[in-house]
């Protein structure tokens, strides 16, 4: 490879990398300066020359930050558990087993991705109010619980897996899902990772359809509980950006100790069924 090219490439990946890690680095540095910093100085400083925590202390005192977040990850956790045994059982069905209407379904969950969530929210939040789960937890877990894109992941990695070991499984005497639990879903755990991670991330920070759903404080999510953070006290960059590093830490958590099975998963569910 030609040396400008390998430079070019290099500037590229730096570009990227200052587009992506840029503002949250920012936001760190931010969220740790003292109160007599100036956050506006020219040329900007990236290290704090006084750093404190206090700044995390204030966001506690203005709102209770520690009980949206608690909120948050119930919601999370749910999800990740509902989408990861929902999407495995769908998924699995699709691509090992013959049915009728099979390929009809998989129209189907193809069709339910085109559709803009926000075009269907109405009707959500009055089948929520109908059945008196609106300003409910349960209200903002429901729609998301199985995600369409995370069956036909998983009916990806399913459809790429030899089917000669699950055969030889068959003539032993097994049964479907003594075929699921103890071979299938065992060689597509990177593929969980992945969904785990998505199902994470989009309960975490999903913003609107919590906005519309809750109505009480005491069941606020850290995303709306931090919208009144910028509201009230926007002038106060500093509070601002600590809510923001506790709102993405646990997502950097996540990703951290899942981002093994995360680069296998990825290639797990890119093969053609």
């Amino acid at each position: 490879m030609p040396t400008w090219q390998l430079v070019l490439r290099y500037v590229l990946l730096l570009a990227v990398l200052a587009l992506t890690v840029g503002p949250f680095l920012w936001q760190l540095s931010t969220s740790l300066k003292g109160p007599g910093e100036d956050i506006y100085s020219y040329p900007p400083s990236l290290i704090p020359h006084d750093p404190t925590l206090k700044s995390y202390g204030e966001v506690a005192k203005i709102i209770p930050v520690w009980d949206f977040a608690l909120n948050s990850l119930k919601v999370a956790a749910a999800n990740v558990l509902t989408n990861c045994v929902g999407a495995a059982l769908a998924g699995y069905a699709l691509a090992r087993m013959r049915f009728r209407g099979r390929k009809t379904a998989m129209v189907v969950f193809m069709m339910a991705m085109l559709v803009p969530v926000e075009s269907i929210m109405i009707a959500q939040f009055v089948t929520m109010r109908d059945i008196q789960l609106n300003n409910t937890l349960i209200g903002v877990l429901l729609p998301g619980c199985i995600g369409a894109m995370n069956v036909l992941l998983m009916r990806n990695a399913f459809a790429g897996l030899p089917y000669e070991v699950e055969e030889a499984a068959f003539v032993d005497g097994a049964n479907a899902w003594q075929r699921f639990t103890r071979i299938a879903l065992p060689s597509v755990k990177g593929t969980l990772a992945v969904v785990a991670i998505f199902s994470f991330m989009g309960a975490w920070d999903d913003f609107l359809w919590p906005l519309i759903v809750l109505s009480d404080q005491s069941n606020f999510t850290l995303t709306i509980g931090l919208n009144f953070l910028h509201g009230t006290f926007a002038d106060n960059q500093r509070l601002v950006a600590a809510g923001t590093i506790i709102a993405v830490l646990p997502l950097i958590v996540m990703f951290a100790c899942l981002q093994r099975y995360f680069f296998r998963g990825v290639g797990e569910g890119a093969v053609k069924g």
